[in-house]
């Protein structure tokens, strides 16, 4: 191991990494409510300008755990590095596109910085003492959800002052930043999986992922039962199981099925898929609710700034929980974080089934799904570090992301087909598409809450602090040991 006196401080390596996470949570959301502008900018339609988020998706899917898993076999910190400079090149590609194909190129060039929160995690497990692993994970998990807030706050205000361009460069300067500050500042981690990178089974990843999420995040648009969305379903159930089989099978798996099956891992993963399904939806659909205009007979007429800033509560609830969940988990534990995040995810999602009517209600709703956003994303990427090996934790929090994810495509295609499902004259959605669509998420997360109650707690002893803290945990170790 590294002599501690060469080793930066867990506190200035917490900085650097909450800055890698918050850029790369900026580039989530802050374009979502300014696709119209964009589409007018450069000149396309709107099925064409849809492709800036679904490419960005489909990346970021194909990239999270696979880069998550590389770090864990070659080193994290120089895998940080690529990860963020990817975001980086791919921010400024953006900010300089001038056609809608240029930009597509560069959302799927952001999308590798999707490896950023897995990296970021096992990094923090290798360097911080364990006793501040919790809290650590928990704020840079809630900084994911704290970030696609902010982005949606603050969309408007920058596009207003300046342009659509700096929604990319601002995420940029913030990625240059954190690039060269972990090139400098972060140490490399002692901790290697041991193995091959399988180049195989990666690709049989990337592949029944593409084909999932791009069935489902273009089955409103093109139709769910056109023959492009159907192949791609049967494709994807296709290379699913062919891809568990050859994991499984594999000496040097890319995604160890025995991890997979860990009882924490696999419940925890659950929760994500049903819990993804609702923050993501929301993130998508309540601008779009705010901005409806008043003569529809529901909504608020605002503007995408004034509809960001209605969102701000939300946002702030979700940091403050974040920041909050270290020392209430170490208190009360991750799992009853989760039941109760879960809990009032669902709750909040009630709340504005049976009434959004009002500005009030529907800030004091959002709020509650704000705090839930905070406990649960914090809750969830403990449970699964706490529960695998070290050498596992980057590819374990990848997929836990991934699955997310994978929830929230599922969730925002499920929400928009039932919001569309009728149409005022105006085109816009009648009040009752949007009360079943929330009314859905609510199921969803109810069903979260209950998955959430049977995870059980399992902690992997492989923690590693190098130097002197080391040999202090092993110690104390041996002595209970001996003292049993």
């Amino acid at each position: 191991m590294a002599p501690t006196a060469h080793r930066t401080d867990y506190r200035i390596t917490f900085v650097v990494l909450c800055l890698g996470v918050a850029s790369f949570s900026l580039l989530q959301s802050m374009v979502n409510p300014v696709l119209p502008t964009i589409e007018a900018a450069l000149d396309t339609d709107q099925a064409t300008v849809t492709w800036v988020l679904t490419a960005y998706l489909l990346s970021a899917s194909v990239f999270t755990p696979i880069i998550g898993r590389v770090g864990d076999k070659v080193g994290k910190e120089r895998m940080l590095v690529a990860a963020l400079a990817a975001l980086a090149v791919g921010s400024l590609l953006a900010a300089m596109a001038t056609s809608i194909g240029v930009l597509i190129v560069a959302r799927i060039i952001q999308g590798i910085g999707g490896g950023v929160l897995p990296l970021t995690f096992g990094i923090i497990r290798d360097e911080f003492p364990r006793d501040k692993v919790a809290g650590a994970v928990g704020t840079a998990a809630a900084l994911l959800a704290v970030g696609g807030g902010v982005g949606l706050v603050i969309a408007g205000p920058v596009v207003d002052a300046l342009s659509y361009h700096w929604l990319f460069w601002i995420p940029m300067g913030m990625t240059v930043v954190a690039t060269v500050a972990t090139a400098f500042y972060i140490p490399e981690s002692p901790e290697r999986a041991p193995g091959r990178i399988n180049v195989g089974t990666a690709l049989l990843l990337s592949a029944w992922l593409v084909a999932l999420l791009l069935g489902v995040s273009q089955g409103h648009t093109w139709g769910w039962s056109s023959g492009r969305v159907i192949g791609l379903f049967v494709a994807a159930a296709v290379l699913l199981p062919t891809w568990v089989v050859t994991e499984a099978r594999s000496d040097s798996p890319l995604v160890d099925m025995t991890m997979m099956r860990i009882p924490t891992v696999w419940t925890v993963n659950l929760v994500a898929l049903l819990f993804g399904a609702g923050m993501y939806s929301m993130f998508a659909f309540l601008p779009q609710f705010l901005q409806t205009p008043e003569a529809a007979g529901y909504g608020f007429g605002a503007t995408v700034t004034e509809s960001g800033l209605l969102l701000l509560p939300q946002t702030v609830a979700s940091f403050v929980a974040g920041v909050l969940a270290g020392r209430l988990a170490h208190r009360y534990g991750s799992k009853l974080l989760l039941v109760v995040g879960a809990t009032l995810t669902a709750l909040g999602t009630l709340g504005l089934t049976l009434a959004h009517g009002s500005v009030w209600l529907v800030l004091v709703e959002t709020t509650v799904l704000g705090l839930a956003f905070g406990l649960s994303f914090a809750a969830m990427s403990n449970l699964v570090v706490d529960a695998v090996p070290q050498s596992q934790t980057g590819v374990a929090s990848g997929m836990n992301t991934n699955i997310r994810t994978v929830g929230g495509a599922i969730g925002s295609a499920v929400l928009a087909t039932v919001v569309t499902s009728g149409a005022q004259p105006s085109g816009l959605p009648v009040d009752a598409g949007y009360t079943h669509g929330f009314g859905v998420l609510a199921a969803t997360s109810a069903l979260a809450a209950l998955v959430a109650v049977f995870v059980p707690v399992i902690r992997a002893r492989t923690h590693v602090v190098p130097g002197p803290q080391a040999e202090a945990e092993e110690q104390h170790h041996l002595t209970a040991s001996v003292d049993a």
